[in-house]
């Protein structure tokens, strides 16, 4: 893509809005966090790139862990017929989440298959035999705005229909809004921030869908008791700012807080930061400072969940890189278990392609098997060139500190680096690694082209283990 047409792109996303909409727009103010973050480039080349629904693929492999926690356990058998929206994978203890058939078909085998990173895990592998719905999911494009369920039928609905965070850690949603009587839920934060560079799922999302998530957060509402909801989002998405705006303005409980572009501002902590001025302690989670946190795109699935009975059958993919012709820049609905494969050969690899990257450049992980395929959280596919891809000559620390500034945890990374590095995982513990959200802001700040985040990831792993098993042992 050449640079006149990166400086194009990047003039689209701040042309003219109308000045009414600015005008209320101003009246928000921006904010942020103020400890650490950066400011990588946004790339962000798709984002006028409405979603497209990508092929139904001949064969669906469907992941059994496309969630935080514990696997799900197959519920079907080789054999058996199964419809869109099925359930074909039962949530196994209380962190897991259900999985339904993105297909209709016949189930092929139910085998240990490896997933982006290499990694064998169970799988359900289904043949296609058309596209077959569950009766009892409305597949109608009528918007339902009345809400009929209460806040236990909601979250049951949550937990029935599988739905994830889409933000990125794909936490099973109803958990967050199952709170103990001595907890209680004052703002429901929406992270419409979409901070990480290239991904523009959740723009469009807004963009397309702005009903649907307006009446998903009053769902989420209702399940969390909050009095309010307020809608984050960067300020480099003026049309979608333009239109939260427009459907909350005179909506009692939601508002809308334009944000200062700074990275990682989508994060759960930084963004309560941010929009409330509250601090979440070390190892505790948002409801201790009266918040839940959820995405935007969560918002739109939770509408389709309790006003469609539609569970998560689909992933939206934005699908982009600088060698990537701009036109074929692309935002994906993705049925789950598509071969990425395919994705990659629809879009076509760029010749100067060093690295593929499930998710962003700053948190997404180095595709390592080709032959994996797309699960609930998989945000994006980035083509990076091997002039991007290919890092600097790593030198001593410096001791310059930028790693610390940069950290917005208030964490020592270098620190963190070296005792990751010479497995001394107590003093990790000690120095706080498990209290790291892994943005790579460190090592991205740093000017000895140090590996921090690669081995704090280490550290953070082995400390985690190291904690399980003490606690193990006192039992």
């Amino acid at each position: 893509m050449s640079n006149e047409r990166i400086k194009e792109l990047a003039s689209e996303l701040t042309h003219e809005i109308s000045k009414e909409i600015k005008k209320e727009i101003k009246t928000y103010g921006k904010k942020t966090f103020r400890k650490g973050g950066v400011h990588p480039e946004a790339n962000k080349f798709a984002h006028g790139m409405a979603v497209e629904t990508f092929p139904l693929p001949d064969q669906a492999v469907v992941y059994m862990t496309q969630h935080l926690g514990a696997p799900a356990t197959p519920v079907v058998q080789k054999g058996d017929k199964v419809k869109v929206g099925q359930l074909v994978g039962e949530a196994n203890g209380f962190v897991s989440a259900n999985i339904h058939s993105p297909i209709s078909g016949t189930v092929n085998r139910i085998d240990m298959i490896a997933d982006v990173m290499g990694y064998k895990k169970p799988a359900i592998v289904i043949d296609r035999e058309g596209d077959e719905w569950m009766e009892d999911i409305d597949t109608s494009e009528d918007i339902i705005r009345d809400i009929k369920l209460n806040k236990e039928e909601i979250i049951a609905r949550m937990k029935d229909r599988g739905i994830v965070g889409l933000g990125g850690a794909c936490f099973p949603t109803h958990i967050k809004y199952m709170l103990r009587p001595d907890q209680k839920c004052e703002y429901l934060i929406i992270n419409a921030a979409e901070c990480e560079p290239y991904i523009s799922t959740d723009n469009r999302v807004v963009l397309e869908r702005t009903e649907q998530c307006i009446i998903g957060i009053e769902i989420a509402l209702i399940a969390s008791g909050a009095d309010k909801a307020i809608i984050g989002i960067e300020d480099n998405k003026p049309n979608a700012i333009a239109k939260l705006v427009a459907a909350t303005k005179g909506h009692p409980k939601i508002t809308v807080q334009p944000l200062r572009i700074k990275y990682p501002q989508g994060a759960e902590k930084q963004l309560i930061k941010a929009i409330t001025g509250r601090s979440v302690p070390n190892g505790a989670l948002p409801i201790a400072v009266g918040c839940i946190v959820n995405n935007i795109t969560t918002m739109y699935v939770l509408y389709q969940a309790v006003q469609k009975n539609k569970p998560i059958i689909q992933a939206y993919t934005t699908v982009s890189g600088k060698s990537v012709p701009a036109e074929e820049c692309k935002n994906f609905r993705i049925r789950l278990g598509t071969p990425i494969k395919s994705i990659m050969d629809a879009v076509g690899i760029p010749d100067d392609t060093a690295k593929i990257i499930a998710g962003g450049p700053m948190m997404g992980r180095s595709v390592a098997n080709m032959d994996a395929y797309a699960g609930k959280g998989m945000s994006s596919l980035l083509f990076i060139s091997d002039k991007e891809a290919h890092r600097g000559e790593v030198s001593n620390c410096l001791r310059c500190g930028k790693c610390i500034d940069a950290c917005p945890m208030g964490l020592e990374p270098f620190r963190l680096h070296a005792f990751s590095e010479m497995s001394r995982f107590e003093d990790c513990e000690k120095f706080g690694i498990m209290n790291c959200i892994e943005c790579g802001c460190c090592q991205f700040s740093c000017p000895a082209n140090r590996p921090i985040l690669d081995f704090v990831r280490v550290g953070k792993n082995k400390t985690g283990a190291m904690i399980r098993a003490r606690a193990a042992a006192k039992k």
